[in-house]
């Protein structure tokens, strides 16, 4: 009897597997020496995760940055819902105009921004400083050391990244449904809340998620603009390994945020496919 034969080996996998083996050692190997970290140090077992709801401090960080970043993504998504309607209706000089101004803010770096929001919000910054001559106000407005300064500042750094899913996805739209909707007495609210709004579904879920999980590890604004009245996690971690030299409550927060964010892609992809959200191909 004859053995069947082997296939035979895809000639692209020796290529791709160099590349492959690279991945995992520059990548995968310190996400689980991160992993190994967590619950080594300072002694083996989990009791930097027991702390979690032990210590008051660690749970009041973990509620912020919750908030904070909560806060941050549903306004970032509803103003790059409207950024993106805007530019999809505009006319197309206009609409490649706004592009080419969404995609020069990706090249401005975010200590620049943030220093600039500095001069802009402090309590001799431009703002206060219009508003009373304005005589809008009589003091200055606390905008930096607290949370309003924060989101000012993360909001304002996101809002481009909720644009673009939003925009692809409202771009694939085909133009006939609208249309369709309208010829059949719908009124342009209810065109826009039960034809349209749905149809960009996907694009306000993909926006959302890269807002948030961008938002979870954001350092240089809440630093900078908190003024450490505002603690969030990354700030945390960073303290916990250059001040304190706690590396495994650093690496135990840093696994939770890897944990947390794992867990909200599992949870959406039981109820539409990510690789639809992220712009992939449909079924």
């Amino acid at each position: 009897m004859i053995a069947p034969a082997r296939p035979a080996l895809n000639p692209g996998w020796i290529l791709v597997l160099p590349f492959l083996l690279l991945v995992g050692a520059l990548f995968i190997g310190p996400i689980f020496n991160v992993l190994w970290i967590s619950v080594t140090d300072p002694e083996p077992g989990l009791g930097n995760y027991t702390a979690l709801f032990t210590s008051g401090s660690l749970v009041k960080i973990l509620w912020t940055t919750l908030r904070v970043c909560v806060i941050c993504t549903v306004i970032s998504v509803i103003l790059g819902y409207c950024i993106a309607y805007a530019m999809v209706h505009a006319a197309e000089a206009k609409r490649n105009k706004m592009l080419s101004l969404l995609l020069v803010s990706f090249w401005i770096s975010v200590l620049v921004r943030t220093f600039s929001w500095l001069m802009l919000l402090g309590r001799n910054g431009v703002v206060n400083n219009g508003l009373e001559a304005l005589g809008i106000i009589s003091a200055p407005i606390g905008f930096m050391r607290n949370e309003l300064g924060v989101l000012i500042g993360m909001v304002h750094y996101m809002v481009p990244y909720a644009v673009l899913p939003i925009l692809a996805s409202m771009q694939s739209i085909d133009g006939r449904v609208v249309q369709a909707s309208r010829s059949l007495g719908a009124t342009g609210a209810q065109t826009f809340w039960r034809v349209y709004l749905p149809l960009t579904r996907a694009g306000v879920v993909a926006a959302a998620l890269l807002v948030f999980i961008i938002n979870l590890g954001f350092y240089v604004i809440p630093a900078v603009l908190g003024g450490g009245k505002v603690l969030m996690v990354a700030e945390y971690i960073s303290v916990q390994v250059l001040v304190t030299l706690q590396w495994g409550t650093a690496a135990m927060l840093a696994a939770l945020i890897l944990f947390g964010v794992l867990a909200l892609l599992f949870l959406m992809s039981r109820f539409m496919k990510l690789g639809t959200v992220f712009g992939g191909a449909k079924a």
